[in-house]
């Protein structure tokens, strides 16, 4: 399902454990690195598709986390020109997502990467909450950056401050925190 603009609707997940660290896999035959993520499907709903998605690429059921936020509408990225598919029709030029910050509420053994016949990773480790804005590939790094920083204060609520500090990078589309003047 592609929309009118070229965009594929698609959900991410960020499932963060109580210390803040957060799920981060590797693509199967690849070496990149990233959250669990995928299309929606026309009849189903962000929150659906959410759960689908999750039992796919981890294994786990929706007893087993709890949703701690989602981002108020669509986060867009453009695909490079050489993954865009000459010819293909209707033609995607990118994603559009809609997030949701998962806290886990299970021991990591419940993780099954192995959940469908074709698994999307072959590994998995938890990172640092801002990692991945570093980390991701690089046309999506905008998208990264702005799901975690909506998500931060929430992700603060679980882990504190210290385990999801501000970040040391702006954030795309806002102002840099000012220092705070002493009187």
């Amino acid at each position: 399902m592609i929309d009118p603009d070229g965009y594929r609707p698609n959900v991410g997940i960020i499932l963060m454990r109580d210390d803040g660290r957060l799920f981060w896999a590797r693509r199967v035959h690849r070496d990149g690195w990233q959250f669990p993520q995928g299309g929606m499907n026309s009849d189903e709903t962000p929150l659906e598709a959410m759960y689908r998605e999750l039992g796919e690429e981890t294994g786990l059921r929706p007893e087993q986390v709890e949703v701690l936020g989602s981002t108020p509408g669509w986060l867009r990225y453009r695909l490079p020109a050489r993954c865009v598919r000459p010819g293909e029709k209707p033609r995607c030029i990118g994603q559009k997502q809609v997030w949701f910050l998962l806290r886990l509420l299970c021991g990591e053994e419940a993780l099954r990467l192995d959940a469908t016949p074709k698994p999307e990773f072959d590994r998995f480790r938890w990172v640092d909450y801002w990692y991945p804005v570093e980390h991701v590939v690089a046309f999506k790094r905008e998208v990264y950056a702005r799901a975690l920083g909506h998500m931060a204060p929430a992700a603060r609520q679980v882990a504190g401050e210290l385990a999801v500090p501000l970040p040391q990078f702006p954030l795309p589309g806002r102002e840099p925190p000012r220092a705070r003047r002493r009187a």
